[in-house]
């Protein structure tokens, strides 16, 4: 079992393959803005060459989060739904009730 979500687990994968090469960079004397856009591209072929499962396994879960069958409603959606129409139901007796006493 792993401990840390997909997402979260893919974002690090991405982040270290960009982050470890700008600093190897950056130590040796490279100059910033050159070091920035080699980790940039490395990053990126990286990724695309080492993480595809994770990738594909990421675009899976969010797709099926996007596409449920049935909508995700919890035990208090119903009560609040009806606190909801009753301070509406309230206001608006309460708007009346001061327009037939102008």
């Amino acid at each position: 079992m792993n401990a840390l979500p997909l997402w979260l687990r893919y974002t690090l994968l991405r982040v270290l393959l960009f982050a470890a090469p700008l600093a190897v960079l950056l130590i040796a004397g490279v100059t910033p803005w050159i070091a920035v856009l080699v980790a940039a591209l490395f990053g990126f072929s990286a990724s695309l060459i080492f993480l595809r499962r994770q990738r594909e396994q990421l675009a899976t879960d969010l797709y099926a989060a996007r596409h449920r069958e049935a909508p995700v409603t919890r035990d208090d959606d119903e009560v609040e739904d009806a606190a909801v129409d009753a301070s509406t139901v309230d206001a608006s007796t309460a708007d009346d009730e001061r327009r037939a006493a102008e």
